[in-house]
């Protein structure tokens, strides 16, 4: 059966254009995992990505996910509730282009619809600029969190390409 997918490529070109989100309470800190612990990637990819057709990775072996932790453009941060993972991001850092790509950023299913995934894209986004990038972006679909969207929209950014696609 096939499927029509709307996909979203959004960036934001500066700090300045941020809408910040406030910190849920203080019970919550987003960590950068260092050293990488690929165990960590793909435990969030499959548990947050079930739910959201999240499938490309599924096929990594347990080598392409410690090459593709331990590869010094990319970054992952956990949120954290207490000692509680709740949820992730990862950025890569396209040399090239002098771009930082949002690749993946979930929020655990028991926390959701808690204003986290807000604060975990402003977060990001803060994340992401510390490097001085040209912009930061990511790319979101139909598929994603129904609030997807609207959270990069609200966070200030701004969709710069729409595609339709069929799987």
């Amino acid at each position: 059966m096939n499927k029509k997918i709307n996909r979203n490529y959004l960036e934001i070109n500066s700090l300045n254009e941020l809408v910040e989100s406030n910190k849920p309470n203080t019970e919550y800190l987003v960590e950068l995992i260092d050293p990488p612990d690929f165990q960590l990637n793909r435990f969030f990819y499959k548990s947050i990505g079930k739910n959201h057709n999240w499938v490309d990775r599924l096929v990594w072996t347990e080598k392409q996910w410690v090459e593709f932790t331990k590869n010094k453009n990319v970054k992952t941060f956990v949120l954290k509730n207490k000692d509680d993972l709740a949820g992730y991001f990862e950025l890569i850092f396209h040399k090239d282009k002098n771009e930082i790509e949002i690749a993946y950023l979930g929020i655990l299913e028991e926390y959701q619809n808690k204003k986290l995934g807000s604060y975990l894209l402003s977060t990001a986004i803060k994340k992401s600029f510390i490097n001085n990038p040209n912009r930061v972006w990511v790319h979101t679909c139909s598929l994603d969190h129904r609030n997807a969207l609207s959270n990069y929209l609200s966070r200030g950014m701004k969709i710069f390409k729409k595609e339709s696609i069929i799987i």
